[in-house]
């Protein structure tokens, strides 16, 4: 029996989520088409007849350009020391760009753990001289030879080829966590997370980025679960967008994200949202913290 850690590394927006929730067989992660869906670590936990398989989803890989982008970047950063494997996930359908490189040089090419280049959405390629020479210049980043894996997380293909890959790279072992366990988050955090999943996929320009959920409380009864969330967002202007004409939006949003829990705890939800106004807690390390982003946790 194997088991161990394995990182998923990449840009924004390259599916990393989507690989992991496709993986474990049901939704564990949030996605969207918008950078910074996942801004913290997740560990999804894979056990099979062949051992155990913790992944660990990180935010998508850049640039910071605040003290919020900093506390992603580490999210990303302290997960590689730990890791057995690293999947760095990429778009094949286009080739290694400024991102990937990024990546690679102050990420990667500083670590001796091993490395599998997975090719996401391979399937949207229908012309094979193309599919080549993107994977080229995946490959060219490194300075040794990396096996890579093509795949679609979207609809699953190759993912058996890839799990192959991974145990072949895991040490022998017991099982890490009991066999049952899907997942570390607690109610609290997939409260939080679906919250600000359905703000993402109603809202538009800056408002995805600058909303932070804050549960503040979780009470779980026989027949029912009450939980009373506040969402933050940086300006007055942003508060009015959110709660929309005459309360629309924040409806909207409270009833999608209510529908969905109710799915998950399969019993009743009520769900309380206000919306608040903390400015430009991006920036603010102290509000970062009380927010849960905190760079200094492992």
């Amino acid at each position: 029996m194997k088991s161990g850690f394995v990182t998923i590394l990449g840009r924004p927006n390259v599916g990393k989520s989507t690989l992991l929730n496709k993986i474990l067989g049901q939704k564990i992660v949030i996605t969207t088409d918008k950078a910074q869906t996942t801004r913290k670590r997740i560990k999804g936990i894979l056990t099979n007849e062949k051992g155990q398989i913790v992944f660990v989803d990180t935010p998508g890989v850049h640039k910071p350009l605040n003290r919020l982008g900093d506390f992603l970047l580490d999210e990303a950063k302290v997960a590689v020391p730990d890791s057995d494997l690293i999947l760095f996930l990429v778009d094949s359908s286009d080739a290694a760009g400024k991102g990937d490189k990024w990546i690679v040089q102050n990420i990667l090419s500083k670590t001796e753990i091993p490395i599998l280049i997975v090719l996401n959405k391979f399937d949207k390629i229908n012309n094979p001289q193309k599919f080549e020479q993107n994977l080229q210049s995946y490959k060219q980043l490194f300075d040794k030879n990396i096996t890579t894996v093509n795949i679609s997380a979207k609809t699953g293909k190759n993912i058996d080829v890839l799990l192959d890959n991974i145990y072949n790279n895991l040490p022998k072992g017991d099982l890490l966590y009991p066999e049952d366990v899907l997942t570390e988050e607690t109610m609290r955090d997939v409260a939080s997370e679906i919250i600000r999943e359905k703000i993402l996929l109603n809202t538009q320009d800056e408002i995805p980025h600058s909303i932070a959920v804050v549960i503040d409380n979780y009470i779980e009864l026989e027949n029912i679960d009450k939980i009373y969330a506040t969402i933050f967002c940086e300006h007055k202007s942003q508060k009015g967008i959110l709660i929309g004409k005459n309360g629309s939006l924040l409806k909207t949003i409270g009833t999608q994200a209510r529908v969905e829990l109710e799915e998950i705890v399969e019993k009743k939800v009520y769900l309380d949202l206000t919306v608040k106004v903390e400015k430009d807690w991006r920036k603010n390390e102290k509000t970062l913290k009380m927010f849960g982003y905190d760079s200094i946790e492992q």
